[in-house]
């Protein structure tokens, strides 16, 4: 390990003076060897206890993840640092992973990045077994259990590789596990003298209201109204997406719509100008917010219930991370619970709609039986659909539990560019040009745009080519994918469709295996999930505190800001208007520790004097106020 202090790489390469509660001690505990789980919140800046060891080694940092998007992300920001990272997913030739492999055996790379249905290869086991890697990062752990909300099979492979690796400890991370989950997790990946590195799941600046309201638009509008900062609206609905958005601009508050069915460089657009700040309020499904760090989220409104708590609890944690107020809003009520429940029904549909949806996957990529295995293809759910006469919330379901079965994968929608790779000789590839103009004036036109394309697969851009070259995209396209099937380079289009993996060779549906137990268990962990939706739901006491007791968090103190702890001591819920007036006051003591009233009041109009001194008054019952030498004092 590196003499350099982990402190010292913090501030190096992420340019902060200290580390957030949790991350030191789970650095220390896997850079001394220990398996450790690691369970820190959404936000809590998970990717630096395993990034920052992977810096203080010499060897290479093994790091699975089923979040493709999340992945490539990670690797470019970690390039722009300077720190050579790859990743390995479903979707990706075997050529493409093949050099991949090669760098991180011999190339010096520091991090790996790996689906884990990508395990499942003897390629990945060779190479892996040649591999010095020191550790051995899990992120997303609770997709190894089936007491989970997420369990993904694919991750059940992951403890053969300490059979490969058997000297490289293990790092599990997560940001929502019940107890359940927590020992599963441990098991699955054979801990040995492990250690649980806990930081509490209360945030103590995030206030949970539930509202039961029959016009949703209009309690939505007015937990938005007068907005300081940023807002997430989260529906379960494409098209909701689009008519809230649009509901909410022309009412005066910029909204954007957000969901999988939008092309990857539209999603790209979309998150960048809001983390800009180029718009306040983002109206998206649950395909939005993985990896999402925005500071000044002021307010998280769920229109929809969500499936299981873990699930609004990551989602409603995406507000407040700057740690000033912050509210997390569920406008729900019974309706919308029988709803879930008939949803419920749907997730589980019978093994013989499984098996026809399977049948028609097989006739829809043309695979023949006995073929395809390992083999990715784009993936568009509705045209499937459509073609085939089925429910598209059904097909889900039914590629859900082939999924949990091991038979088939299905990745997000990821942006991935056209890429070229020479792959055979500058000989060979003169010949060709020799025999054809055209094909010589488009390689000496991408020989001039492009370096490395002997070496890797290389970024290109038709519209580039094309106006170099003077070529149109369909003459371009066909060029390149006529050298592709002569085996003289390897041309891969640009794809943002979802990913579908046939783990096994394609099969006759009536012959697929289930493990009937296993759909009958996960049928009712769910079922208990909603259960405790319904619980959260109908709550009389303090909202927090429901949820911590859930994750097996005991709590003693109620959180004092959530409409149940408002109720009960007698004061109105606090409005959007209120919120507002109360960061203010928070950015008004970060800039200067002690404030008079007549100071404070200076700062704020007469039409706000009312809320102010109400804010003030309540902190001071609460404790979080003082007075000294006739100055007000802000104990953070």
């Amino acid at each position: 390990m590196s003499a350099i202090r982990p402190e010292d790489f913090l501030a190096r390469y992420w340019g902060h003076p200290s580390f957030r509660q949790g991350q030191a001690e789970v650095i220390d505990s896997v850079t001394r060897g220990t398996d450790t789980l690691a369970l820190l919140p959404t936000g809590g800046g998970k990717s630096v206890t395993y990034q920052i060891p992977a810096l203080m080694g010499g060897g290479l940092t093994l790091v699975i993840s089923p979040l493709i998007a999340l992945m490539k992300d990670q690797v470019d920001q970690l390039k722009s640092k300077g720190i050579r990272a790859e990743a390995i997913h479903s979707g990706m030739s075997y050529t493409q992973i093949d050099r991949i492999l090669d760098n991180a055996v011999y190339g010096g790379l520091k991090l790996l990045y790996v689906s884990p249905e990508r395990l499942r290869s003897d390629l990945a086991e060779a190479r892996i077994r040649q591999m010095n890697i020191d550790l051995i990062a899990v992120d997303e752990a609770h997709c190894i259990s089936e007491w989970g909300y997420d369990f993904r099979p694919a991750y059940l492979e992951i403890a053969t590789i300490r059979q490969w690796v058997p000297r490289a400890p293990v790092l599990a991370l997560t940001a929502t596990a019940i107890p359940q989950v927590v020992a599963d997790i441990q098991d699955k990946l054979s801990f040995t003298d492990g250690k649980v590195i806990r930081t509490t799941f209360r945030r103590t600046n995030l206030a949970f209201f539930v509202e039961d309201r029959p016009d949703k638009e209009q309690a939505m509008l007015n937990w938005l109204k007068n907005l300081s900062g940023s807002a997430i609206v989260y529906v379960r609905s494409r098209k909701r997406s689009a008519d809230y958005a649009l509901f909410l601009t022309e009412r005066g508050i910029p909204a954007k719509a957000f969901h999988a069915g939008l092309p990857a460089a539209e999603r790209m657009g979309l998150q960048e100008a809001w983390q800009q700040d180029e718009f306040p309020v983002m109206v998206a499904t649950n395909a939005f917010g993985m990896g999402i760090d925005k500071a000044n989220v002021r307010v998280v409104i769920h229109m929809d219930l969500p499936d299981s708590l873990e699930a609004y609890y990551q989602e409603a944690g995406r507000a407040g991370r700057d740690g000033l107020p912050a509210r997390a809003v569920l406008l729900a009520g019974q309706h919308d619970l029988n709803k879930l429940m008939r949803q419920f029904e749907e997730q589980f549909p019978p093994l013989l709609e499984i098996r026809q949806v399977y049948r028609a996957l097989g006739s829809y990529f043309q695979l023949a039986y006995g073929s395809g295995a390992m083999t990715s293809f784009d993936f568009d759910l509705l045209d499937f659909a459509h073609r085939f006469n089925f429910s598209p919330t059904r097909v889900l379901s039914s590629l859900r539990i082939l999924e949990e079965s091991g038979w088939l994968s299905l990745s997000e929608s990821v942006f991935q560019p056209a890429t070229l790779w020479l792959t055979s000789g500058p000989q060979d590839l003169y010949q060709y040009q020799l025999k054809n103009q055209k094909i010589d004036h488009l390689i000496k036109t991408v020989q001039r745009l492009y370096q490395g394309l002997y070496q890797y697969p290389v970024a290109i851009q038709l519209t580039q080519i094309m106006q170099v070259s003077g070529y149109s995209e369909e003459q371009i396209t066909r060029l390149l994918q006529f050298l592709h099937q002569s085996n003289v380079l390897e041309y891969r289009p640009m794809r943002d469709k979802p990913q579908l993996q046939f783990e096994l060779a394609r099969q006759d549906a009536d012959q697929l295996q289930f493990d009937t137990r296993l759909l009958n268990f996960r049928k009712d962990r769910q079922r208990d999930r909603i259960q405790a939706i319904d619980d959260f739901l109908h709550a009389t006491d303090c909202r927090q505190q429901a949820i911590l007791a859930y994750f097996g968090e005991a709590s003693s103190e109620p959180c004092r800001q959530c409409d149940r702890c408002l109720e009960q001591a007698g004061r109105q819920v606090d409005r959007p208007a209120d919120e507002e007036v109360q960061v203010r006051l928070r950015q008004l003591f970060q800039t200067q520790e002690e404030w008079t009233m007549a100071e404070i009041q200076r700062q704020f109009s007469p039409q706000e004097t009312v809320q102010l001194k109400r804010i003030l008054q309540d902190w001071s019952d609460e404790g979080l106020i003082r007075e000294s030498y006739g100055k007000l004092i802000l104990d953070t």
